[in-house]
């Protein structure tokens, strides 16, 4: 559970996707470098058990995205994974994730798959994609459903943060947003999220 008090802090959770290996590690280089302390690399990654084998060596938090079937779940744990991400909400994949002692985190959207989500052990929640929802969706989620731990994910904007966070956010998970413009500008938007973070918490 040590994965969950870093998500507490930092609020951020790198998204490593890519149909390159070697650009998905240099991407996740460039994220431990700016200083990220929780990564995914998701499984279009080719090679990604082999790079979050890697990964799992620094000292950070690695997940495995996009996590279909329990088959991933189960390699992503062989290869020293500490969390399982999905884009939907699959009690079996939920369910086999908490059975290997990992934290779970699959992607809900409606009021029904946050209820599966839970029933199955889910540790948060991944609303996604974000940007189609938006923070009101969230806040009208979490009037039936209180005191969970929610993550945005898919489209969020560094200009959106103090909305989310208004609306009951706990933190995002960030792949374009941070990615998209290579491994040199990297550093420079972790920086600029970091400090949106810290803004919109003190608000």
């Amino acid at each position: 559970m040590q994965m969950l008090k870093e998500f507490e802090g930092c609020a951020m959770i790198a998204i490593v996707r890519s149909d390159n290996e070697i650009k998905a590690r240099e991407l996740g280089r460039a994220l431990v470098d700016a200083g990220v302390g929780i990564i995914e690399f998701t499984t279009t990654c080719p090679n990604v058990f082999e790079l979050i084998e890697e990964f799992s060596q620094e000292s950070i938090y690695v997940g495995v995205g996009t996590a279909l079937s329990k088959e991933h779940v189960r390699n992503a744990m062989k290869a020293g994974a500490s969390f399982i991400v999905s884009p939907h909400t699959d009690s079996e994949i939920i369910i086999e994730t908490k059975k290997l002692n990992l934290i779970s985190i699959p992607g809900v959207a409606t009021a029904t798959e946050v209820a599966v989500a839970i029933r199955a052990g889910a540790d948060l929640l991944k609303l996604f994609p974000a940007s189609t929802y938006g923070p009101l969706h969230l806040k009208a989620l979490r009037d039936p459903f209180p005191n969970l731990h929610w993550v945005a994910t898919g489209g969020v904007k560094i200009s959106s943060v103090s909305e989310w966070f208004a609306a009951g956010i706990q933190g995002f998970g960030l792949g374009g947003p941070l990615t998209s413009g290579g491994p040199t500008e990297v550093k420079g938007r972790v920086q600029e999220f970091k400090e949106a973070i810290e803004r919109a918490i003190l608000e």
